[in-house]
């Protein structure tokens, strides 16, 4: 299985979900869940980490969290960590509790954390475990929504800020948007992650690209970072390698689709949404353009000058 790439820096914003493994629950019963609060709780006073809003269901959980040390890695070592360890020993069982390494998507806070935090809070209605957020006890929406006192180690000003100035008006608007919600169909904004790892605008992207990500290292192997590395505009791919084979208008839109195919993270959707094509006619074209390049050594190391051009 790939690794994982991850990002940490002071103040840096995230999703974070894990879930059970071979996806048996997590939680089996109130007694688990309000151990595992516990443990967000220590995780606030040992490492710094602030939550602004999460969800535990059933064999999964979802965390939107802020980590001003830049610690995230010692963080869910501690959650994930203890949680276990508890959860075997009150159980009697011993082995992994959560399937493989907890998945963390970097965000980019003021154009997502509404958004994020309604999918959050809207999970146990998606589930069908409850018909309303404020019936399900196990998230923090009662926070956001004025029907409790919320614990030192969960922050709701922050979300609540951009929907009002004033914290009963911002109250009263967040509530409105997330029973918004409850009657669209609106994707949800993971969909709109890059590469895995990243959600968040082209500046935030170009942001930590610049800043965090070095192509020259051998982290360059990882997939996420190696799509993040990408460029991401297929337009832009297309025009530079059209001009590096001469303007063959055949030939670039063949070695861009296989390009983008093979060593980007874009979904064939996207990609076949620019050339006007299916989502398999991508996957054949781009067969047939690597079988070609088995069979000649002067395309293929054009190809290979092509890659090294655009970082590929």
């Amino acid at each position: 299985m790939a690794r994982p790439l991850r990002i940490e820096y002071p103040g840096a914003f995230y999703h974070i979900t894990s879930r059970g493994n071979e996806r048996k629950n997590i939680y089996r019963n109130d007694k688990d869940r309000t151990k595992f609060l516990l443990y967000l709780k220590s995780a606030f006073l040992k490492y710094g980490a602030v939550l602004h809003a999460y969800c535990l269901m059933n064999n999964h959980y979802h965390l939107f969290m802020e980590t001003p040390k830049g610690n995230l890695s010692r963080i869910m070592l501690h959650i994930n960590g203890a949680y276990t360890n508890y959860f075997n020993s009150r159980h009697k069982r011993i082995g992994h509790l959560f399937q493989g390494r907890y998945k963390a998507i970097l965000v980019e806070v003021d154009a997502y954390a509404g958004e994020l935090s309604r999918y959050i809070h809207l999970n146990p209605v998606r589930a069908s475990i409850a018909d309303m957020p404020e019936k399900y006890k196990w998230s923090s929406y009662h926070y956001y929504a004025g029907n409790k006192n919320k614990p030192e180690w969960l922050r709701t000003d922050l979300i609540l800020s951009y929907f009002d100035k004033d914290h009963g008006q911002a109250e009263m608007k967040y509530k409105d948007f997330v029973f918004a919600g409850l009657h669209c169909s609106s994707d949800s904004p993971l969909e709109k992650t890059v590469a895995s790892t990243l959600l968040g605008g082209d500046d935030f992207i170009e942001f930590i690209k610049e800043k965090f990500l070095d192509p020259n290292k051998k982290d360059r192997g990882v997939p996420a970072l190696r799509g993040l590395m990408d460029i991401r505009d297929i337009a832009g791919v297309h025009d530079k390698v059209n001009v590096m084979c001469n303007n063959d208008t055949s030939l670039s839109r063949k070695i861009t689709i296989y390009l983008l195919h093979s060593y980007s993270e874009m979904k064939l959707k996207e990609i076949g949404g620019y050339f006007k094509i299916g989502d398999s006619a991508v996957s054949e074209a781009s067969r047939q353009f690597s079988v070609m390049l088995n069979e000649n050594i002067k395309l293929k190391k054009q190809i290979e000058f092509v890659r090294r051009q655009l970082k590929f």
